[in-house]
């Protein structure tokens, strides 16, 4: 059987692993497939160093081999802080307007890929994997073929892909692309984005897809595929079992006395919603007052990439907003919003979506969205909760029992929070059923088997086929 060899922007050490799982999907996908292929899984170790020496840093704890490396300020600024998330990520959540092109961002994003090609190198052999993932290292692979690596190599998209009239916003558009077709297997989320892509390359390059929505290129065939991801469902259903989550549900259940209780758990990313999620809630309180001081908020909110302008930003808009709702409606026994800036264990978590009457998964743009599996997951099945999903969020496409919501109307959110409300037992059943197949059947091992054997040329090859636009 060949090696995995993975390759993310972080990775997370193994003998973390539980703790990194916690926090998203990357290294609860992985883990499994590593073992099972006695993988490696290289990236940055998420430290600085003055001057890069390429030392890699191997450990091997609980069946994981991870090599890392660390990275000078100036990468982090210009790659990680600057092309990744100040260029690429808005412009792929469709926030132009965030999106800020700087020649040295640019630069910095191709001397941190090839640094990466270069010190991951030497643990490729010649029959392994190679498995890139996100957008932080898409010409990663066409470095590895300047370097002489022939092995089957494949990407994994976990943002949405925008259209094209937004990506050819991009300086150097068309050599970002190209470089991405070095790769034999280009996944992303969801049809749509799959389609996005496929008609760049066929408007923008002038290259000819396939029935299987295979690509000519340079005489080599590119496969691009949807692989949607899901959570790893039996651990997660065994975490929302465990004591802590009992306790956790508990808790929560007593503190709000007998109110019902909306869920909102995102990375503080302006892509989240939360800003329009808050409002839509407000607009709610205003317009029923018979059940204002009846409904509780919890958004959960961990700070990410602090040092970021838009970031900082979006937190002291969220700040300001929740004093403003809490102040209009807040009694001294009752706070509507619950905002909390912390992460908490998978175990607890689990605790508070089953204890949430309403899952609120509202982001303006999301590659797929764990958060709303997870909160189908965790539900009581005779006593199910409401899911609220937002129609822009890659999510939506498979979970359509859930109420799907426009989230830039805060009189759509407004009405919807009302209905979940109110929807009767036998409907809140008869949805959740039929949630739970998605979330149970289309799970993370089946994403990962899938996409594996896909690389390895023993996956499905036809999808329906790109319909030019």
């Amino acid at each position: 059987m060949s090696r995995l060899i993975v390759i993310s922007n972080r990775v997370s050490v193994a003998s973390a692993a539980g703790a990194a799982g916690a926090q998203g999907g990357l290294a609860v996908a992985l883990k499994s497939a590593l073992r099972e292929h006695r993988g490696i899984w290289f990236g940055w170790s998420g430290q600085e160093t003055p001057e890069f020496t390429g030392h890699l840093d191997m450990q091997r704890n609980d069946g994981v081999t991870t090599a890392t490396i660390d990275l000078e300020p100036q990468d982090i600024d210009e790659y990680y802080n600057g092309y990744a998330n100040r260029t690429l990520w808005p412009l792929f959540h469709y926030r132009i307007d965030l999106t800020e092109y700087d020649r040295n961002f640019g630069e910095g994003y191709e001397r941190v890929n090839e640094r990466f090609a270069t010190s991951v190198l030497p643990l490729i052999e010649p029959d392994d994997l190679v498995w890139v993932h996100d957008y932080h290292l898409l010409p990663l692979g066409s470095m590895l073929r300047a370097k002489g690596v022939n092995n089957r190599m494949g990407l994994f998209l976990h943002t949405p892909w925008p259209p094209t009239r937004l990506l050819t916003s991009l300086p150097m558009h068309e050599r970002l692309v190209a470089s991405m077709l070095e790769y034999d297997v280009i996944g992303f989320q969801t049809t749509e984005w799959l389609e996005s892509f496929l008609h760049y390359v066929q408007k923008e390059m002038g290259l000819k897809v396939g029935l299987d929505n295979s690509i000519l290129y340079k005489g080599r065939r590119v496969l691009a595929r949807a692989f949607p991801i899901g959570i790893d469902y039996a651990e997660f259903t065994e975490a929302a079992q465990s004591e802590e989550a009992k306790e956790a549900h508990d808790r929560l259940k007593l503190s709000v006395h007998g109110s019902k209780i909306l869920i909102g758990v995102d990375r503080l990313d302006y892509s989240k919603g939360l800003g329009e999620r808050f409002s839509g809630f407000g607009r709610f309180l205003a317009d029923n007052p018979d059940l204002a001081e009846s409904a509780v908020l919890l958004q959960i909110a961990p700070p990410s990439r602090g040092d970021v302008a838009s970031y900082q930003q979006i937190r002291e808009d969220l700040e300001r907003k929740t004093g403003h709702i809490n102040g209009a409606h807040a009694d001294v026994a009752f706070v509507p919003i619950r905002y909390v800036n912390r992460g908490f264990p998978r175990a607890q978590l689990a605790g508070f979506y089953r204890a949430a009457d309403i899952g609120l998964v509202t982001p303006l743009r999301d590659g797929m969205n764990l958060v709303a599996k997870e909160y189908v997951a965790a539900q009581d099945p005779e006593n199910p909760g409401v899911l609220i999903l937002s129609q822009f969020a890659g999510a939506a496409m498979q979970l359509k029992d859930a109420l799907l919501v426009n989230p830039h109307s805060v009189e759509h959110v407004s009405e919807t929070i009302k209905l979940a409300l109110e929807m009767p037992l036998a409907q809140r059943r008869k949805r959740h059923e039929k949630l739970l197949v998605s979330v149970r059947d289309d799970d993370v091992v089946r994403w990962r088997e899938d996409f594996v054997n896909t690389l390895q040329g023993k996956g499905k090859t036809t999808q329906p086929q790109h319909q030019a636009a």
